[in-house]
C-alpha cells in the first residue's frame, strides 16, 4: 500500500523587521497593521495575523510604542539603529562600517535599499545574538558620498542607460531622453545621479559632459580623472587671475628676507621635472661644521588667502601625477616659472637652515623667508653619478643636456659632503626604528602620441636618499620647532600598524620562509627591515613589499599629533612641496604666522583643512594608481601574442593573480581556462590543487602566461595559462 505524503506545513513569517523598517522611515506618522499589510503589498489572513502578533511583540519588547489602540510609532531612540558608512563589495553585496561594532555588519543585496558605495547610511542592525554574523538593513540614506559617474551610454529609442566599468557600482543609471545632452550611442560620459525614485530599480541621472570614445588615449585619461571628481583644467578666471600677478624679484622684498645669493645652490631631480620645489645650498663653515639650507618654494608669497587662486588650489589639495602628464594644482606660470627653483633665476624661497657637525647633528637651527640663486640643475643620474664616481665630467649618457659637460668642483665636494651626511643621518634613522620601503616604481617610455613603447623601473639610489633625508630633517625640525609650542599646527602622522593585517601578512610570507616578530612594535620595524632587505631582487620582492605597505595605517594630515610610526619621528610635518601640497602652503603661512609671534589658530578650522587635504590626496593616489593600470593594459595588449614568465602573486576561488616579471603587469588566469587539469580552491594551502595531477598553483610560484583579453575601459588583463615553470 502507498504511503501518503503528508503535506509540509507552512512556516509563519516573521514580519518584524520589515515592520520596523517602516517604521523607522517614517518616524512621526504611526501605523496600524492594515496599513502596514498595505505597505508590504499583503492581503491574506494569515499575514495579517502575523502582523498584529508580531506588533504586539514588539510593542511588549519595547522597540515600538502603542500610541493609541492599535496604533504603533517607533521608538525616538533605538539601539538597533545605527550610522556609518558603506563598503560594497564586487558580488553586490555590502559591509556596514561604525565604530559601535568591532566586526563590520553584512548586508545583503537586498538591504540595500538603494545605498551605494562610501554612502554614510542609517542601518538596522539585527542578528546580534553572540557566535552570530550582525546582518543590517539599510534604512536611510543620509548623504551620498558622489553623484557622478563615469560610464558607457546605451542610447535606446526613448531613454538610455548608462553602466560603469566600477565593480562596486551594482547599478545602471536611467538617462530620460531630454537629458542625453550631446551623448551619441557608445560614449564614454559623465553623468550626474539626481533622483532615484522609491519603486525605480535605478537612479535617475542626466548627461554632464561627453568625455569621448571608449578606448581612445584621451578619453580613457579624462575618464579616470572624472570618475573621482578630479578637474582636467583651470577655471578661465583662474588662469587669468594667475597671469595678472606680478612675478618678478623686487628689491624692496629682497630686503625683508636672508639674502643667501651668494651661497652655493643647486637642485637635484628627475630629469623629466618642470617644477622644482627645493634647492639645498651648502657652506662650510670656520668652525669645521657645516651650514645646509634647505629651501622651499615661497609659494604662499603668490598664493594670498581669500582669492579665487587660492580658493581653488585649496579645492585641489594637491597635483595630480598620472602616467602621461601632471595635473598641477597652480597654473602653470607659477608651478613651472614663478614659484619653480629653476637654474641661474633668483627666486623667493622659505628656508630651513642648519649647521651640522661631522657626525650629522643639529648643532643650530634658522627657520625664515630667504632669496636664492640657484647655480646648478641636477637630474637624480648626474648626481649619483658624481657620488658613485667622484668624477667632475658628466658623461653624454647620463647628462641631461645632450652632451658631456664638467662641474665646479665645489658643487662635486658639496654632493659627496652632503651624500655622506645623508647617510648618517638614514643610518640613525633606521637606528630609531624607520621603516624603509623603497618599493620599485613601474614606469613608462611614451610615444609623442603617449603610447607606452616600454617598461622601465624606477629603483631610489643614493642620489635619490641624499635629498630624501634633508627633506625630512627639514619636515621634522620645522614640525618639532612649533609642536615644542603646543600651536596648532597641520602635522603628517602615521599610526601604528593594523594588527590583524600583519597576522595576514605573516600567513601568506611564511610560504616563503619569512617571518615578522610580533613581540613590540621596535622588533616590528626592525623585523619589517630586515624582510625588505632580504626579499630584495627575489620574483616575491614585489608581492611582500605591497603586502607590507598595506598592513600600514595610511598616513594622513591631522592637527592632532601621534607622530609617524613609518618614519619613527615624534614630530613630522609637511614643509618641503607646496608647489604641489596645499597642507605645505599652510604650514608654510602657519609657521611665518608664529615666527612673527601669533598666538595659537582655531584648531577646529585647520582640522577640517587637514581631513579635505587627506581626502583629496587618497582621490589623487587612486587616480594615478588607475592610469598606470590602465598603461600595463594598453601595453599589453601589443604584446598578445609574447608568452610572458609571472610570478602568482594571488589565489581565490576563481583564479590566480599573476604579476609578471619583466615589467609588473597583472592580470588573472581564471580557474575554468586552466585545462592541464581540473583545479580546485584550497583554502588552508592558498592554493589551487589539481583533482588528478596534485599540483599546486600556489604564491611564488612561476608560470608562463599569455594575454587573453586586455580591456582599456575596465582596466584588466585576463591571462591564459600556458605552463608551469617547473
Amino acid at each position: 500500500m502507498r504511503k501518503r505524503l503528508r503535506k509540509p506545513i507552512k512556516k509563519e513569517k516573521d514580519f518584524s523587521d520589515k515592520i520596523l523598517k517602516i517604521l523607522a522611515q517614517n518616524p512621526n506618522k504611526g501605523f496600524n497593521y492594515k496599513q502596514i499589510a498595505a505597505t508590504l503589498e499583503l492581503d491574506d489572513t494569515q499575514s495579517r495575523n502575523q502582523i498584529i502578533k508580531d506588533l504586539k511583540l514588539l510593542a511588549a519588547a519595547k522597540k515600538i510604542i502603542e500610541t493609541e489602540p492599535g496604533k504603533y510609532l517607533v521608538k525616538a531612540i533605538s539601539q538597533d539603529y545605527y550610522e556609518g558608512t558603506i563598503d560594497m563589495t564586487g558580488r553586490k553585496t555590502a559591509y556596514f562600517i561604525c565604530p559601535d561594532f568591532e566586526e563590520d555588519v553584512f548586508i545583503p543585496t537586498n538591504n540595500l535599499n538603494r545605498a551605494l558605495d562610501k554612502d554614510k547610511v542609517k542601518v538596522y542592525v539585527y542578528n546580534r545574538r553572540k557566535g552570530k554574523r550582525p546582518e543590517g538593513e539599510v534604512i536611510e540614506v543620509v548623504e551620498r558620498a558622489k553623484t557622478d559617474f563615469v560610464g558607457v551610454i546605451d542610447i535606446q529609442k526613448n531613454f538610455a542607460f548608462v553602466s560603469t566599468a566600477n565593480p562596486k557600482m551594482y547599478t545602471d543609471i536611467f538617462i530620460p531622453k531630454d537629458k542625453i545632452g550631446e551623448a551619441e550611442h557608445g560614449d564614454v560620459v559623465l553623468v550626474h545621479i539626481e533622483d532615484w525614485p522609491k519603486r525605480a530599480d535605478s537612479p535617475f541621472g542626466r548627461v554632464e559632459k561627453v568625455l569621448g570614445k571608449p578606448g581612445e588615449h584621451d578619453t580613457e585619461i579624462h575618464a579616470i580623472l572624472a570618475e573621482y571628481g578630479l578637474p582636467s583644467e583651470f577655471p578661465i578666471e583662474v588662469e587669468t587671475f594667475a597671469q595678472k600677478i606680478d612675478t618678478t624679484i623686487q628689491e624692496s622684498e629682497i630686503a625683508k628676507r636672508r639674502d643667501m645669493r651668494d651661497t652655493l645652490t643647486f637642485t637635484i631631480d628627475p630629469k623629466d621635472a618642470k617644477d622644482f620645489d627645493d634647492a639645498l645650498s651648502f657652506k662650510k663653515l670656520e668652525n669645521g661644521n657645516f651650514e645646509i639650507g634647505v629651501h622651499i618654494a615661497d609659494v604662499s608669497y603668490y598664493l594670498e588667502e581669500g582669492t579665487i587662486l587660492d580658493d581653488e588650489a585649496y579645492q585641489r589639495a594637491t597635483s595630480v601625477y598620472l602616467v602621461d602628464r601632471v595635473v598641477p594644482m597652480l597654473p602653470e606660470v607659477l608651478s613651472n616659472f614663478a614659484c619653480s627653483l629653476r637654474p641661474q633665476e633668483e627666486k623667493y624661497t622659505f628656508s630651513a637652515i642648519f649647521e651640522l657637525d661631522a657626525k650629522a647633528k643639529v648643532v643650530n637651527q634658522w627657520f625664515g623667508r630667504t632669496v636664492i640663486f640657484s647655480d646648478q640643475r641636477f637630474a637624480y643620474e648626474e648626481a649619483q653619478y658624481i657620488i658613485e664616481t667622484k668624477d667632475n665630467t658628466i658623461p653624454v649618457e647620463t647628462s641631461i643636456t645632450g652632451s658631456s659637460y664638467v662641474v665646479a668642483d665645489e658643487i662635486v665636494e658639496a654632493t659627496l659632503k652632503m651624500d655622506e651626511l645623508a647617510k648618517i643621518l638614514r643610518r640613525n634613522r633606521m637606528n630609531e626604528g624607520a621603516i624603509s620601503f623603497d618599493k620599485v616604481e613601474v614606469k613608462f617610455n611614451l610615444d609623442k602620441e603617449g603610447e607606452p613603447e616600454g617598461v622601465y623601473f624606477k629603483i631610489a639610489k643614493d642620489a635619490n636618499h641624499l635629498i630624501e633625508e634633508f627633506m625630512l630633517l627639514a619636515n621634522r625640525k620645522v614640525a618639532e620647532y612649533i609642536g615644542k609650542q603646543k600651536k596648532t599646527f597641520i602635522y603628517r602622522i602615521h599610526d601604528e600598524p593594523n594588527e590583524d593585517k600583519l597576522i595576514a601578512m605573516q600567513n601568506v610570507i611564511a610560504k616563503f620562509g619569512y617571518k615578522i616578530d610580533f613581540r613590540n612594535k621596535g622588533d616590528i620595524s626592525k623585523s619589517l627591515n630586515a624582510l625588505m632587505e632580504e626579499v630584495s631582487g627575489k620574483k616575491e620582492q614585489n608581492l611582500i613589499d605591497t603586502l607590507a605597505i598595506r598592513s600600514m595605517s595610511k598616513a594622513k594630515y591631522s592637527t592632532d599629533n601621534i607622530g609617524h610610526y613609518g618614519l619613527a619621528f615624534d614630530y613630522y610635518s609637511h614643509f618641503t612641496s607646496p608647489i604641489r601640497r596645499y597642507p605645505d602652503v599652510m604650514v608654510h603661512r602657519l609657521l611665518q604666522f608664529y615666527l612673527d609671534g601669533g598666538k595659537s589658530v582655531d584648531e577646529e578650522t585647520y582640522e577640517t583643512k587637514c581631513l579635505h587635504s587627506s581626502t583629496m590626496e587618497g582621490l589623487a593616489t587612486n587616480a594615478e594608481r588607475d592610469s598606470i593600470k590602465y598603461m600595463q593594459v594598453k601595453y599589453m595588449q601589443n604584446h598578445q601574442d609574447q608568452e610572458f614568465l609571472g610570478v602568482i602573486s594571488g589565489v581565490t576561488e576563481w583564479g590566480i593573480y599573476v604579476e609578471i616579471i619583466e615589467n609588473k603587469c597583472e592580470g588573472m588566469v581564471r580557474i575554468r581556462d586552466i585545462k592541464e587539469d581540473y583545479y580546485t580552491f584550497d583554502e588552508k594551502q592558498y592554493a589551487l590543487v589539481g583533482a588528478t595531477s596534485h599540483n599546486l598553483l600556489q604564491l611564488g610560484d612561476e608560470i608562463y602566461v599569455k594575454v587573453k583579453n586586455a580591456d582599456l575601459v575596465k582596466k584588466q588583463l585576463d591571462f591564459h595559462f600556458i605552463r608551469s615553470n617547473n
